[in-house]
Parts: structure tokens; sequence; C-alpha cells
């Protein structure tokens, strides 16, 4: 049966990790987030004390990337592969705002895009791969046969992103996070190295009107143009 590479990049909060998981279980494919990989070196120089609110340490970042270990471990009850950071799951860590706030200054690092990138494209050199982040049809696959970006409305994206971080217990207030989201978007679409941007052959989906499964079944259908061509 043919298999295909599916390249889901877009805004922050887009709701690109859900799709792609949903998609991977249709299909028996190998689902990887690529923005869990930039969470977990976020935490990493977060604990390593090379980044917080107020200092940066970009070259102490670069010396300690060797030190970074990543890996997925697929969790049966959950139905995903997790993040594992030099052995331990973060998964559940990796997921807060504080990581959030300052992942995209991790991600404009060079160094950091180039050692997550080549191995991500390990991962997907048998194809039947679903790849979610910022860069996967422009950089990591850009021969992918199936690139979808997806955007919505910053106030959309904040109040599910408030929604989703509140229902987990965490205390954050609305305006916090549309202001995390809108200063990612910044920085994700004008940093230097693979900015954020839609590949010229990516089908756009504005989900700001969509439901998941609205969304889904939309996707589906431009999946099954591809296995058939």
């Amino acid at each position: 049966m043919k298999k295909i590479t599916i390249a889901i990049d877009g805004f922050s909060s887009t709701g690109k990790s859900t799709l792609a998981k949903q998609l991977a279980k249709e299909l028996g494919y190998v689902y990887v987030d690529t923005g869990a990989m930039y969470r977990a070196v976020t935490l990493f120089a977060m604990q390593q004390n090379i980044i917080s609110e107020n200092h940066f340490n970009k070259e102490q970042l670069i010396a300690a990337l060797p030190e970074v270990e990543l890996h997925f471990e697929f969790n049966t009850h959950l139905g995903f592969a997790e993040m594992f950071l030099n052995g331990k799951n973060v998964e559940t860590e990796i997921r807060t705002l504080e990581v959030s706030r300052q992942v995209s200054k991790i991600a404009e690092i060079s160094q950091v895009r180039a050692k997550l990138v080549e191995q991500q494209q390990k991962m997907g050199e048998n194809k039947a791969i679903v790849m979610d982040g910022r860069d996967i049809g422009t950089v990591v696959f850009p021969n992918a046969e199936l690139k979808i970006f997806m955007t919505a409305s910053p106030a959309t994206r904040a109040q599910r992103r408030y929604d989703e971080l509140t229902g987990k217990g965490q205390s954050v207030t609305y305006q916090e996070v549309l202001q995390n989201v809108t200063e990612r978007d910044q920085i994700d679409t004008s940093r230097e190295d693979s900015p954020l941007v839609k590949a010229a052959d990516a089908f756009e989906i504005d989900n700001s009107g969509l439901n998941r499964e609205e969304q889904f079944e939309l996707v589906l259908k431009l999946v099954a143009e591809k296995l058939a061509q």
C-alpha cells in the first residue's frame, strides 16, 4: 500500500498536534510532535539556568546541546508517544505556560534547529509519518506528499489554549495566554532561521469556525486524494 509523508505546519495553538494524532491513528502512521522536542530543549535550558524571564545565555545552550538526549515512547494508555528528556518523561512539564514563554527564543537558535531537524528527517526516512511543527513542509520535509498549513485568529487560539491549561489545573489568565500567543507569532514569523511561512504547495486551513470533526473530515479527503495519485 502507498505510504506518504504528511507535514502539518501553522501558528501556535491551532490544534496541529490534535489533528496529527487523529491522522496517525486513523492511518496507522507514526506521529511526531516536533514542538515537544523544542519544548524539551527549552525545559533543559530552564533547568540549567540558561534561560529565564530576564536572562538567556545562547552560547551556554549551544555548548550544552550534546548533553540533550531526546526520544519518544509510545504510551498505550494515552494512545500517543510522550516526550522524554535525558531518560525522564517530561510530557507534563513541557506543556506549561512558563515553557511556552521561552520556547520561541530557543527555536530561533540555528544550532538547536539543525540538531532537531536532523533527528526529524531520520524519523521520516520510511514515510508513513505525520509530523507537525513550524517548518515541516518548508525545511524538514520539503518534498512531503501532503502539506497542511493551519491558522486561526489569535483570540480563538488564546481561548483554546487557556481552556486547555486551566483544564489541567494551571493558574493562568486569558490575557496572559493571549499575550503569549501574539508574542510567539511575532518571533516565529520573523526569525532568520526557518521562519514560519506557508509552503507554496500547502493546503491552508483556517479552523476558527471549524470543530475537530469537521476539520478531520476535510483533511481525510485530502489524504485520500494523495493516496489515490
